[in-house]
């Protein structure tokens, strides 16, 4: 049984998979940290405004304490958080497209299988080519 799970581990497929969930996984990090440290700064410079922010749909209310008792309970802030939409959705975009040109790349790298000879002719083909030749005589 071990045996059987060591081939079924050290098929290529599986530790190729393998490698590229940690490398996408790592890569993803990389793409995050660069998004919001690199690209998203000068993208809230142009638009004049925070894009880290959020829209307050509701204000929330700290716990109201008195005596060391609580007398009303915390309510939290009720808001939209457009910039963290916005800075996923550029994330996406980007590690979308690099991974489009990763795929490409190793499509082109890829040498083009000749297409096959084709076989010759079948039964009734050279029954027909027979005929065909008979009738000529």
């Amino acid at each position: 049984m071990f045996s059987e799970f060591k081939d079924f581990a050290m098929k290529g497929n599986l530790v190729d998979m393998s490698v590229a969930f940690v490398m996408g996984a790592a890569f993803n990090k990389v793409s995050s940290s660069f998004i919001d440290g690199i690209v998203m700064p000068p993208i809230s410079l142009l638009t004049g405004g925070d894009l880290e922010g959020s829209i307050v749909l509701k204000k929330g209310v700290d716990a109201v304490m008195e005596n060391g008792k609580e007398l009303a309970a915390a309510v939290p802030e009720i808001a939209i958080k457009y910039g963290a939409f916005l800075s996923s959705t550029i994330n996406f975009i980007v590690v979308a497209f690099v991974m489009f040109l990763i795929v490409r790349a190793i499509n082109n790298m890829k040498k083009a299988e000749p297409a096959p000879a084709p076989d010759g002719p079948s039964a009734s083909e050279s029954l027909l080519g027979e005929i065909r030749d008979l009738l000529k005589k």
